[in-house]
């Protein structure tokens, strides 16, 4: 496994990071842990979580399944760069919220903080990110709440997810004022196929020194082989979301078989392709895999060692281009 600082901290994280959305909903508490020990076992040591994983009326629960598995020991914990996330309402239904339990106000930042705790058995979190934008709490009630918390020792480090260019900027520049540390990552959908974050959100993680943590690196399935897969009859993840919404569109099946020839060309899976690419971008930290088994997992770490030539990287920005450069392509 290779390694990289996260952002401008001296924290050493992985570059996978093991998003753990699957755990509780599609795998089973004893498949979890099999998979996180796989993942440890390889050198995979930043693992991802939010709150509400587990959704509906067990929400919490696959923070619940990362606190068993922490409480077998084996030093588990203490290898493990931990990141959780809050932001939404934690009731088990979707109903209103009672007020105050949801958002970033300074008493739900510390009620979630709580509760995150103890479903992961863990005294304390090392990055831990606002899930989604608030735009209704001043950034300077969140940093008074964080700054509390971090002095308890109950939070290292804080990070963003799904937050634009403005809002990190907003974020940092509240943080530096009160000589706090502030944002160290952005957690956003980055990927191949989806490459709006180069517009703004990675230049400005870049000047503020934010690592980057894709989510959905595959785009749902899409970057994986999907039309492989659906003349092979293993189409079970491209008959539904995301990626049948996007081969529904005939421009975009022409693109992703021009994506799936190319790669066939060079004798590069598809999957690991996107995940690569991925790493040769200089801002990210780590793409967030999902596994829901180990030989998925194994699939991910060949990845961290795939080297993409000049020519695939070439024809890869041919089929998927980019906005071009950022941000000065929109500022004149």
């Amino acid at each position: 496994m290779k390694y990289t600082q996260l952002g401008h901290t001296g924290l050493k994280v992985s570059r996978l990071v093991l998003g753990t959305m699957n755990f509780g909903p599609q795998t089973d508490e004893a498949d979890s842990h099999a998979i996180m020990d796989a993942a440890l076992g390889a050198g995979i040591n930043f693992f991802d979580t939010a709150n509400v994983y587990g959704w509906g009326a067990n929400k919490g629960r696959t923070e619940e399944i990362i606190g068993s598995w922490f409480a077998k020991g084996g030093d588990r914990r203490d290898k493990t760069v931990l990141a959780t996330k809050m932001y939404a309402n934690m009731a088990p239904s979707d109903d209103a919220p009672w007020p105050n339990h949801d958002l970033l106000s300074a008493v739900n930042i510390r009620r979630s903080v709580e509760a995150s705790l103890r479903r992961l058995g863990t005294d304390y979190i090392d990055v831990y990110q606002f899930h989604h934008v608030d735009r209704a709490t001043p950034w300077e009630e969140i940093w008074q709440a964080v700054d509390v918390l971090v002095q308890q020792g109950k939070i290292l480090y804080v990070g963003s997810s799904n937050h634009a260019g403005w809002h990190i900027a907003k974020a940092n520049e509240a943080a530096r004022r009160r000589g706090s540390l502030g944002l160290v990552s952005e957690q956003c959908l980055y990927n191949l196929a989806e490459r709006r974050a180069e517009m703004e959100v990675i230049p400005a993680a870049h000047d503020y020194g934010l690592g980057v943590i894709p989510w959905s690196p595959l785009h749902g399935g899409l970057l994986g082989g999907a039309l492989r897969k659906e003349r092979e009859g293993g189409a079970s993840r491209t008959n539904s979301g995301r990626a049948a919404e996007e081969l529904a569109n005939p421009a975009v099946r022409k693109q992703v078989q021009a994506y799936e020839d190319l790669l066939a060309k060079h004798g590069i899976e598809p999957g690991e392709a996107a995940l690569a690419w991925l790493l040769t971008r200089p801002e990210v930290t780590g793409p967030i895999i999902g596994p829901r088994t180990t030989d998925q997992l194994e699939s991910a770490l060949r990845a961290v060692e795939l080297e993409l030539g000049d020519e695939v990287l070439a024809g890869l920005d041919e089929i998927f281009p980019g906005p071009g450069p950022s941000p000065e392509a929109f500022a004149w």
